[in-house]
């Protein structure tokens, strides 16, 4: 008897099962208030990666959680996807991670429990790189496979880095290339050969573990991570918590080998045209920009997508430098700018 694939029991795996921006929203409101207690210096009111808590002693903690089914069909790859992805929020604050929790669900009549074990031995190959024990956790009898991490890590305050916090004239810079979204839809398709799968899975679990060091710069204004809502969303939670505007170069948007053909053949997943829907009125294209493409790329759902960092001028030659010693130079242009507020949120051009 063939053993089901995982993927099968995924309706949007990875990032783009996310909850779509505008149901989170009506979710998430709430007409109960209480002052948050003073310690609590990020909270879920700004859209943040994490919750940081004042410690008191000059340092704070971190913690979030993500999860989410699968988007590969091999277990212990899938493991060490949703595991970077996880830790890659406490990165995003310019933390430092210490300690990983795994959730677990599986369908046990459904796959072999064997299976499941890969899942979490990929999570634990990813946590031992990043240099932190997976610690225990949690897990359920569940109809859908998921899993991810809650994670806790540790930052001093002065390091901290928000996603609200982008200065007018920074610069802003990508640490991955774009486009894990429209590759793993074309693997779920049986699209990709060997190499090209081969160069998904690389970009799905590498660490961003150089977010702990641009923590540590002070030129560096915000960081986030690239995720479910593709570069346009979290570009624009950015840029409009720190009530400004952003200017895209689109040409010099790093961006996958193959991804472009593949999505002149539209292939995406179903989830770019979910967060098209939610921030297309806040967009403006400029003359030249390639358009139908930009509709794809731009709202693409990134799993375990790299860093959007906002660096001040003057800090600009320190950060590449950093992406130098650390093998992000094919990212070392910046890809826009934060500029005053208009009337539109992002305004994409050509070059």
């Amino acid at each position: 008897m063939t053993t089901p694939l995982l993927t099968e029991f995924s309706k949007g795996g990875g990032c783009s099962c996310k909850i779509a921006p505008r149901v989170l929203e009506e979710i998430l409101h709430s007409t109960i208030q209480r002052p948050a207690p003073a310690a609590l210096l990020v909270g879920h009111e700004t859209n943040d990666d994490a919750a940081v808590y004042d410690l008191g002693n000059g340092t704070a903690l971190i913690s979030s959680t993500d999860f989410f089914s699968p988007l590969v069909n091999d277990a212990f790859t899938f493991g060490k996807i949703a595991a970077a992805n996880a830790i890659s929020d406490i990165y995003a604050m310019g933390g430092k991670p210490l300690i990983a929790i795994a959730i677990l669900g599986w369908p046990v009549e459904k796959l072999p429990t064997a299976m499941a074990q890969q899942v979490i031995e990929g999570g634990r190959t990813i946590c031992e790189q990043a240099g932190i024990p997976l610690a225990g956790g949690h897990s359920i009898d569940n109809p859908e496979p998921i899993f991810g991490l809650a994670v806790s890590g540790i930052v001093p305050i002065e390091n901290l880095k928000k996603n609200n916090t982008a200065q007018v004239g920074d610069w802003l810079l990508l640490t991955k290339p774009l486009g894990t979204g429209v590759l793993a839809s074309a693997e779920k398709k049986g699209l990709l050969d060997a190499t090209q799968q081969s160069m998904l899975f690389e970009a799905l679990c590498s660490l961003n573990q150089i977010g702990t060091a641009l923590g540590a710069i002070k030129g560096v204004s915000a960081i986030t991570d690239i995720t479910g809502f593709g570069l346009m969303g979290h570009l624009v939670e950015m840029v409009k918590g720190s009530n400004a505007s952003a200017a895209i170069y689109y040409d010099r948007l790093p961006v996958l080998p193959n991804v472009k053909e593949l999505i002149a053949q539209r292939v995406f997943p179903d989830a770019t045209t979910r967060n098209w829907s939610a921030y297309q009125d806040k967009i403006r294209f400029e003359k030249g920009v390639n358009v139908m493409e930009a509709f794809t790329l731009l709202p693409d759902p990134q799993t375990n997508g790299g860093l959007l960092i906002s660096v001040a001028p003057d800090a600009l030659e320190t950060v590449q430098e950093l992406f130098k010693e650390q093998g992000y130079g094919a990212q070392i242009e910046p890809i826009g700018k934060i500029i005053d507020q208009e009337e539109k949120t992002l305004i994409v051009y050509p070059n």
